[in-house]
């Protein structure tokens, strides 16, 4: 049961959030959309595989992104946005250097200076759509943002909000592990989900104070999660081993968000954006703004 141990963690720690705020945080480090609900998203096209290219202008320069055609519903939610000029006057609201930039909170239009930032979006969350060895967080990837699992177990993706990766190259030894990390990600993942299924009988046992009851649907969510995971394993592709030696990326992130696109054009720009001073809340002191978007 030792390979099991941080999962059964995983599974009291979910149990006393059941009955906990739900207003929790969203994991550290990893990207963050903090207040979407959950409502109807927008119509998409399945049958249209193909991928599109838009530039984007910003104080700080161009860049051109590629939307992935095999996410179409990222990829046509975000044309909706560039049609309507959903993106104009926002800002890069949030940057962590070696790790990546995101923006797309329609609040950070005319935002004071100081304002925390990254609730803001549109009335929906998008289903995720995480096409994982395929598309992974290699440097100059483009991917959604979202509510952490414990409050948003099935990965939705904010409606608007959006990050491109920057990260770290990786030596040999941590490529070796990375196949270790993302099976325990997946573990928690995993469990996460099945544990949101059970959340009515978890509260319930936990207000009658059914400790045994608690314990046999512990015992067997870890089974089912063994059994998930051992069905469906993460395999590190050749592909994987060589961006994240070359060039870098975020790989504690794969699986977990939706990568719908990448950058074509314009990383110095991304990298310029990237080295910006920033305050507390990961804020740029000097406001970085995209001044429009368009279709290519």
């Amino acid at each position: 049961m030792r390979k099991f141990s941080a999962i059964i963690a995983a599974i009291v720690a979910f149990a006393f959030a059941a009955c906990g705020s739900a207003s929790a945080k969203t994991e550290q480090g990893a990207a963050k959309q903090t207040n979407d609900t959950t409502m109807t998203e927008p119509s998409f096209n399945p049958a249209d595989t193909s991928s599109v290219k838009v530039e984007v202008n910003t104080t700080l320069g161009s860049f051109t992104i590629l939307l992935y055609g095999d996410t179409p519903r990222h990829r046509d939610n975000f044309v909706k946005h560039v049609k309507e000029g959903y993106y104009d006057g926002t800002l890069f609201h949030r940057v962590i250097n070696q790790f990546m930039i995101q923006a797309g909170d329609p609040d950070s239009k005319n935002a004071a200076p100081g304002q925390r930032l990254g609730a803001g979006g549109p009335d929906y969350t998008l289903e995720a759509e995480i096409i994982f060895p395929k598309h992974f967080h290699k440097r100059g990837a483009l991917a959604a943002a979202r509510q952490g699992d414990q409050v948003n177990p099935q990965k939705r993706s904010s409606g608007s909000q959006f990050y491109v990766v920057t990260g770290r190259k990786m030596i040999p030894t941590q490529i070796d592990a990375l196949a270790s990390q993302l099976k325990n990600q997946q573990l928690q993942s995993t469990f996460n989900g099945l544990a949101a299924e059970h959340m009515a009988d978890i509260r319930k046992m936990q207000a009658e104070g059914d400790s045994a009851g608690l314990k046999k649907l512990q015992e067997e969510l870890i089974a089912q999660t063994e059994a998930t995971v051992a069905a469906h394993p993460i395999e590190i592709t050749d592909e994987m081993k060589e961006a994240y030696s070359t060039v870098g990326g975020a790989p504690h992130l794969d699986g977990a968000y939706t990568v719908f696109g990448e950058v074509l054009e314009g990383m110095d720009v991304i990298d310029k954006i990237e080295k910006a001073e920033t305050d507390g809340s990961d804020r740029p002191k000097e406001d970085i703004r995209i001044l429009s978007m368009k279709l290519l």
